[in-house]
């Protein structure tokens, strides 16, 4: 399910977490150029969500899908400036979704994270036409996060 994450300041009100409605897309394409857009693909609903909102906290538009097939089939083309995608997820690996996703959008910025030890010269080689730049190792802290994302962006 695609999850935007969105403040609430009513605290009573944990439905904060939803998919917006046509007129907030509306709002949302017409507000793109002032806001970075992300997308966390992750099976680890936590990480999402921490991920999510403490990017959020930093001026980022972030969106998120804990299943890679839905996050495939209901990709927006043209619409993400970077794609935060976890390696290692049942039904498909990030690597594998990335390669599709770049048959999409082959402008979007990808960084892939991981709590596992990927070695990235077996990715190399395992996927040569695809460049993997962007690497984070989960642990990794938000502050960490947030300038690497950053840092891909600029």
């Amino acid at each position: 399910m695609l999850t935007r994450l969105s403040v609430n300041d009513d605290k009573s009100d944990r439905s904060s977490l939803t998919e917006p409605t046509d007129s907030q897309k509306e709002i949302i394409t017409d507000n793109r150029a002032l806001f970075k857009t992300v997308l966390i693909i992750d099976d680890d609903h936590d990480v999402t969500t921490v991920f999510g909102l403490s990017l959020q906290d930093e001026g980022f538009d972030v969106y998120t899908y804990n299943d890679p097939l839905e996050a495939l089939s209901k990709f927006r083309p043209n619409f993400y400036d970077l794609l935060l995608i976890d390696i290692n997820m049942p039904k498909m690996n990030g690597i594998d979704l990335s390669i599709k996703l770049l048959e999409l959008d082959i402008n979007v910025k990808i960084c892939f994270i991981t709590a596992g030890d990927a070695n990235m010269e077996v990715l190399r080689e395992l996927y040569p036409n695809r460049s993997i730049g962007c690497y984070i190792k989960k642990p990794v802290t938000i502050d960490q996060l947030v300038r690497r994302i950053k840092a891909e962006l600029d």
